[in-house]
């Protein structure tokens, strides 16, 4: 029965690609989220590629903002941690909402805005 199974399509599963880890937060922190990531889009369906982007305002990367510009292009989701007091600053169109289900309130995902 094993050797069947080696031969069965594996189904497709998410993958988070990661940008600016911040040192400053605990292993089993970084792990625990990225967990919880990967299990929310497993369990909203979602089996594509997504990226998570830690940005602390304190000392943040300048580069990662040319990071989500060709990442929009991509038309994948974007999640970003907050490690310091403020999320990073947006492209035109486009802001961070808040995760809610995430018991930090520091989790993110890059939304376009509606037009009114």
């Amino acid at each position: 029965m094993k050797l069947l199974n080696l031969f069965r399509p594996k189904r497709p599963q998410p993958t988070i690609d990661s940008y600016g880890q911040s040192t400053e937060i605990p292993a089993e922190q970084t792990q625990s989220i990225m967990e919880w990531l990967f299990a929310s889009l497993l369990n909203a369906g979602y089996v594509g590629k997504s990226h998570f982007i830690w940005f602390d305002s304190d000392c943040s990367d300048p580069s990662l903002e040319e990071v989500i510009k060709k990442l929009i292009h991509r038309d994948e989701p974007i999640f970003l941690y907050r490690c310091g007091g403020r999320v990073m600053p947006t492209p035109d169109g486009y802001y961070w909402r808040m995760i809610k289900e995430h018991p930090s309130m520091r989790v993110y995902q890059l939304e376009i805005k509606k037009l009114e």
